[in-house]
This record gives C-alpha cells, sequence and structure tokens, in this order.
C-alpha cells in the first residue's frame, strides 16, 4: 500500500512539462531509480484505484513522464503546482487523507 508520504516523495522527483486543469504531464528525474522505496510503477498506477478524484496515471518509462488526468472539481490544479514545488505540504497531506479509500 502507498502512504501519503510516499506521494510527496515521488513528486519531488517530477518537473511539470504541461498542466491544464484535469491533466498534468510530468518528467521523472532519472534519480528516482536511486531511491530506497518498494514504490513499484504498477503501485504509481493503481493510485487512482485509492484517492477519489484522481482518473487515471499513465506512466511512460521510454521518455520518463508521468500523466496525470484528474478532476479539477476535486483537486484544484493549485495542488499539483504546490505538491511539485513542495509548498503547502501539510494542507496537500490532508487533502489526500481526506480522499483517500486506502492511502495512509
Amino acid at each position: 500500500m502507498i502512504k501519503t508520504e510516499d506521494i510527496i516523495k515521488i513528486a519531488s522527483y517530477f518537473t511539470i512539462v504541461a498542466h491544464s486543469p484535469g491533466r498534468l504531464r510530468v518528467r521523472v528525474n532519472p534519480k528516482i531509480k536511486n531511491e530506497n522505496s518498494n514504490i513499484s510503477i504498477e503501485d504509481i498506477e493503481q493510485i487512482p484505484n485509492k484517492i477519489k478524484g484522481i482518473k487515471n496515471i499513465k506512466v511512460n518509462k521510454v521518455i520518463a513522464s508521468v500523466t496525470i488526468t484528474y478532476d479539477a472539481n476535486i483537486f484544484k490544479p493549485e495542488v499539483w503546482e504546490d505538491l511539485i514545488n513542495k509548498r503547502n505540504l501539510d494542507e496537500i497531506t490532508q487533502i489526500i487523507n481526506n480522499l483517500a479509500k486506502e492511502v495512509m
């Protein structure tokens, strides 16, 4: 099971490539491979099953990108930008915990 802290840690390796309300595409820093974690790509792709408001996560290993589609009425676009830029993390943790189905 993926934890809220893990989501924040994973997001620290992301850089926004394109963002419009409801769709976020990020580039993944190759240093994520050095992350000492038990989180798999499958865990990341399963996040939509665990957090209300996230519709889909598509990982493209070839170009090192992740595309996230989400409900912009549930997750405001600013929340994603704050997460990627490591701002308001306490507030983001609370939002994720409130929307979590299984995330701890």
